[in-house]
């Protein structure tokens, strides 16, 4: 197991995952149900699945694509998109 990986990977996501729509939801439905535990179950199972369907495509891609590429790509992608939100475009 390469630990620095696992490391890196755990505290990107954790900091990319804090407030945003995802963590809301989870909220908003654990204060309308106020049924914590299948809440948790729920959301660990969804991001469990969204998670493996990334890393299977991105296998599946970096087959195809060198990484590089891969990463200027998707940078392009976010600025793209973040020019598209800043214009309200999206």
């Amino acid at each position: 197991m390469d630990w620095k990986i696992l490391l890196t990977t755990f505290a990107a996501l954790f900091i990319a995952e804090l407030g945003d729509k995802t963590q809301l939801a989870v909220i908003t439905l654990t204060c309308k149900h106020q049924k914590p535990l299948p809440i948790f179950l729920g959301a660990t199972i969804a991001l469990v699945s969204v998670t493996l369907l990334g890393v299977l495509g991105g296998q599946g891609v970096s087959r195809l694509l060198p990484a590089e590429l891969l990463r200027k790509l998707a940078a392009g992608s976010f600025i793209v998109l973040g020019l598209l939100m800043w214009f309200e475009v999206l």
